[in-house]
């Protein structure tokens, strides 16, 4: 017993450590699946900045135009810009071997990637680029150490450097704050909301039928109540002369 508690102990560590980013603070993504509002800004930034590397091959386009409220001549007009069809999946042109030619590595498909590591971590991730001139890229990431993704965002948020503290317990530095180098096109305030909306997005891509399961539930469970009163006065009426 000792030695199965031992390794399932082992087993979990990895997985919180990734899920947790290290010792740094996730902030809270404070996330709504029901704003479409919030979802259709999600997916124009998807489209716009993700989409140049990262798929979403789980996802057609036409069942996001239906889940998020837009008509599929607007997902046409604003959300697809080469010669994809409306029942294709969210596919990018470029292939796994242009992909590890270009950056050493394929970018990871992004259908599950809010399922996998969570929206807290991926808000904070998003948000969390700083200068690193070490770097090929010239970025580097608090949440996600020495990453290979550039700052896709930077127009938006702008430039940013993280201070660290000398760590009192020895090792490497531990992270204190940002600092804006050079500002964006939007405040700090609306870059937050601007990736509130994305993280939103793909938590909706990580699971489009969330929603239409939930309410499917709230229904069975107003069912098997009523069911149960109907059932229970039935006892109660074939009971009442056995007494």
């Amino acid at each position: 017993m000792r030695k199965l508690i031992s390794l399932f102990l082992l087993a979990i560590v990895p997985v919180l450590g990734w899920a947790g980013g290290g010792n740094i603070h996730l902030d809270h993504a404070d996330i709504d699946p029901t704003d479409q509002a919030s979802l259709q800004r999600g997916a124009k930034f998807f489209v716009n900045y993700c989409m140049g590397c990262h798929s979403a091959k789980y996802q057609r386009y036409n069942r996001m135009a239906q889940d998020i409220g837009l008509t599929e001549e607007q997902v046409k007009a604003n959300l697809m810009f080469t010669t994809e069809k409306i029942g294709d999946t969210m596919e990018i042109a470029m292939s796994s071997a242009d992909a590890n030619k270009f950056f050493g590595t394929t970018p990871p498909d992004l259908s599950l990637i809010a399922r996998s590591r969570g929206v807290d971590w991926l808000y904070t991730y998003l948000r969390s680029f700083y200068i690193d001139e070490a770097r090929p890229t010239g970025v580097n990431n608090v949440v996600f150490k020495d990453v290979g993704m550039p700052h896709v965002m930077w127009d938006l948020q702008g430039w940013q450097k993280a201070i660290f503290k000398e760590n009192e317990h020895g090792g490497e530095p531990v992270f204190e704050r940002f600092e804006l180098v050079k500002p964006g096109s939007m405040t700090p305030e609306q870059f937050d909301g601007a990736i509130r909306d994305l993280v939103n997005f793909l938590d909706y891509v990580g699971e489009p039928y969330k929603l239409e399961r939930q309410r499917l539930g709230v229904k069975v469970l107003l069912f098997l109540a009523i069911f149960f009163v109907l059932a229970y006065l039935l006892k109660k009426e074939y009971w009442k002369d056995v007494h």
